[in-house]
């Protein structure tokens, strides 16, 4: 009796250590093997596109495109791609956003080791697989209200120190305007201060720095 053809795997992340490390975990099953790398998402795409990978394990945080980015575009592209995101952030906000942009499976980096490769068997039969505490704060934060496109860049420039008139200024809008998105901010988040908005904002994925 002869063994199936093993899982094809598409491996990308910016980070070369990262690679090896789950380049040596496939290396040692016999139903996996690894096709092909890439360290950002233009590379991911093209990469995609040569190989047609079963499974392609995708980092979010990468220079040029991310991988939010890249996965829309495969997908765009090949609808059935099947895609685990792996990420340091268990951030509710960022694992919705890479649900929704057609991810199969959210594994934090924390855990590669022990649950990586029945994840990808998981997801080349075809399920779904979220990591149990992204989940939990999926669940406690979905009847909330979600930051605008604009809330969400004051809260960026609040990140970055801006006061309420250079936020004005960098967005062109009124400094009553920019006070009044911060208010907004601050009563969806349910912070208590500016600085806690931007602590929220970062644990659960809304803004990166």
């Amino acid at each position: 009796m002869t063994n199936p053809d093993p899982i094809r795997i598409l491996m990308v992340d910016d980070h070369p250590l990262l690679r090896e490390g789950v380049a040596a975990l496939i290396a040692g099953r016999a139903d996996m093997k690894l096709v092909a790398q890439a360290s950002d998402g233009r590379e991911a795409i093209s990469q995609f596109r040569s190989h047609q990978p079963d499974v392609t394990l995708m980092d979010l945080q990468m220079p040029d495109m991310n991988g939010i980015d890249a996965i829309i575009a495969i997908r765009g592209e090949f609808p059935d791609a099947r895609i685990v995101v792996l990420t340091t952030y268990s951030g509710d906000a960022l694992a919705q956003r890479a649900l929704k942009a057609g991810a199969k499976a959210y594994v934090l980096k924390s855990h590669v080791r022990k649950d990586l490769l029945e994840i990808i068997r998981t997801v080349h039969a075809g399920k779904k697989s979220v990591n149990p505490e992204v989940a939990a704060d999926i669940a406690i934060h979905s009847a909330d209200d979600d930051l605008t496109t604009r809330e969400i860049e004051v809260l960026t420039l609040i990140a970055g120190g801006k006061s309420n008139k250079l936020i004005a200024d960098q967005l062109s809008i009124t400094e009553e305007t920019a006070k009044a998105h911060v208010r907004s901010i601050l009563s969806k988040l349910d912070a208590k201060d500016r600085t806690h908005a931007v602590t929220l904002g970062l644990r659960r994925g809304i803004i990166q720095l």
